[in-house]
């Protein structure tokens, strides 16, 4: 039996949640601006990075954005983004993602993501999702409600999608990988790796996916789209089926109805302790 994710009633000023959703909504609008403006237009990897995470021009120049915009509006608040080492006693912090899906990205597929999110010991506080391609932003914050584009999105009463989200890791498949995918098939379920963590979550928390599994990510992939997720009224679980804002080993995000069985497709595939 698995067990919900649960959200302590830890009070966080209003004003700075108001404050932080605007600030990252137009931070995200702006990410979304120069994705869509360079795209698969010569963008530049490194080469000495693993296809499955590229960094890229863009992605310094929006974290460097970020960073600027979120250190003015927040001095007292660390910021963290790729190949940050995210650890703080701070209250408080930022977490980036400024290209989720790089290698899409380069190539011009239409399937990436700018993340961030403030999150605290309890988890995301705000997270925001800019889907650049879908002209989306999606939004949340602790007990306000998820939102795409302004318009609220809510769980409760969708049917549950036949797809099943998961990515690779860095390296390629996680081991059980395929055992995974023949099981949800088996099941009824399609898997789909698009390439996007924070998209694959975020897919979840819109109803356009029955849950997404990953069996290992940063704090930046997936902060602002747990934060969509958890608002929106889906399970967050760890491969134990432990309930957690952001669990430390693995992450599956469900639609309730659903969280159990694909949860033991999951730990069936080798990957549970």
């Amino acid at each position: 039996m698995t067990v919900l994710s649960s959200r302590p009633a830890q009070p966080v000023d209003p004003g700075l949640v108001s404050i932080a959703l605007e600030v990252a909504g137009r931070l995200a609008n702006d990410a979304s601006d120069v994705i869509m403006a360079t795209a698969g237009r010569g963008a530049r990897p490194d080469d000495d990075t693993s296809p499955f995470d590229w960094v890229t021009d863009t992605d310094r120049t929006l974290e460097r954005h970020t960073r600027r915009v979120l250190t003015s509006e927040f001095p007292d608040i660390p910021v963290f983004c790729e190949d940050d080492d995210v650890a703080s006693d701070a209250e408080f912090r930022w977490v980036v993602d400024p290209v989720d899906g790089t290698a899409n990205y380069v190539a011009g597929l239409p399937w990436c993501a700018y993340s961030l999110a403030l999150v605290d010991r309890w988890g995301p506080v705000v997270g925001v999702v800019a889907d650049p391609y879908r002209a989306q932003i999606y939004a949340a914050a602790r007990g306000r409600g998820m939102r795409a584009n302004g318009t609220p999105v809510k769980l409760s009463g969708q049917p549950a999608s036949s797809i099943v989200c998961t990515e690779m890791t860095r390296t390629g498949p996680w081991p059980g990988m395929g055992e995974f995918i023949s099981r949800a098939a088996l099941s009824g379920s399609g898997v789909r790796v698009l390439g996007s963590k924070a998209l694959a979550v975020a897919q979840v928390a819109l109803g356009h996916a029955a849950a997404a599994v990953l069996d290992s990510y940063h704090e930046w992939d997936v902060a602002g789209a747990v934060a969509l997720a958890v608002e929106s009224g889906a399970v967050v679980l760890d491969r134990r089926g432990e309930g957690a804002p952001l669990p430390v080993d693995g992450l599956l995000v469900a639609m309730p109805e659903v969280a159990d069985e694909v949860l033991g497709w999951w730990q069936s595939s080798g990957q549970a302790s």
